[in-house]
């Protein structure tokens, strides 16, 4: 196997160990030889995401893999015993639901639906039963996992800042569900949120899909969200852009803050108020809140206004 291990199961290199064991049961479960019966490519396609699997799984060893850069330089070091010592067929079938218990000479016991079938290591090759070499071939159903669910979750502006609780009532099958779960505070619209094994029941033993809220951030009648950042228009006179004032600005909590209108301040100016804006996620840096100004200017003016505006034209104002 001359592949890149992290290739084989489709992962980055920094991938986190649940997303590598997820990755390969995926590949497990579409290669197994019960799926694939005398198909000597999957049995191939099998054995290796199995191996890829033995060494990332291992922190010791996919740290020496990492320094090699390859399965084809790790394996000039390491013989298939190494690579799959402390990694036997047993963390391979327990994913697909089996139970067991001890057997005599080196093997194990699998129990599947009332029947019990017995698999040993054999000569330094894990899948010499599995594929029936060693004896009686493994068999019985399949287990299948669960279909991924999908959810239409609208939510407040304030609750995808602030983060909320919530509980929603699905229908699975002949039954209602109901669901807790948590909106992380700092969720963006159409970011889907993942709730693993809350999805359609799996068959034969397999594990539930997942439930994915699919993320739709309600308008607010004040706010506006672009990112991380929020925005808020306020409006004031021209002597006030002119010459200078203060506002006192709504915040998405409840709140008001006051802020200081610049002498001169212009058309459009957003004057940024740091840090109130949405947490970001992930170790994203906090979003700011913006005060969009625009500057009125009247339509109907007195005498005595009218007057007083062309003194300043007058001023070259």
């Amino acid at each position: 196997m001359s592949e890149d291990y992290y290739k084989i199961l489709g992962v980055e290199k920094s991938a986190a160990a649940e997303e590598i064991k997820k990755a390969y049961r995926k590949l497990a479960l579409k290669y197994h030889p019960d799926r694939n019966p005398n198909n000597k490519t999957a049995e191939d396609k099998f054995k290796q995401v199995s191996e890829a699997y033995a060494v990332l799984s291992d922190p010791e060893k996919r740290q020496q893999y990492d320094q090699f850069g390859s399965a084809e330089q790790f394996r000039q070091r390491y013989s298939q015993e190494d690579i799959f010592r402390n990694f036997d067929l047993n963390d391979i079938l327990r994913g697909f639901g089996f139970s067991f218990g001890g057997a005599g000479g080196g093997g194990r016991v699998y129990s599947d639906g009332g029947r019990r079938r017995t698999y040993r290591q054999m000569d330094g090759d894990p899948f010499a039963d599995l594929f029936g070499r060693g004896g009686a071939p493994y068999g019985g159903p399949i287990p299948q996992a669960g279909q991924d669910l999908e959810y239409n979750l609208s939510i407040s502006l304030e609750e995808s800042v602030f983060g909320a609780e919530k509980k929603l009532s699905l229908q699975k099958e002949d039954r209602a569900e109901e669901i807790s779960f948590k909106i992380p505070p700092g969720i963006a619209n159409g970011k889907k949120l993942r709730l693993t094994g809350k999805g359609a029941p799996g068959s034969g033993g397999g594990p539930p899909g997942d439930l994915y809220m699919n993320i739709q951030i309600q308008p607010h009648p004040i706010f506006n969200r672009d990112g991380n950042d929020l925005y808020v228009e306020r409006s004031v006179r021209f002597s006030q852009a002119a010459l200078g004032t203060v506002l006192d600005v709504p915040t998405l909590d409840g709140g008001t803050k006051r802020i200081k209108i610049p002498a001169g301040t212009q058309n459009h100016t957003k004057i940024r108020m740091k840090g109130y804006g949405a947490p970001g996620l992930k170790g994203a840096a906090k979003g700011n809140q913006y005060v969009k100004i625009s500057v009125e200017v009247p339509k109907k003016l007195t005498d005595r206004q009218a007057k007083l505006i062309r003194q300043l034209d007058e001023e070259g104002l």
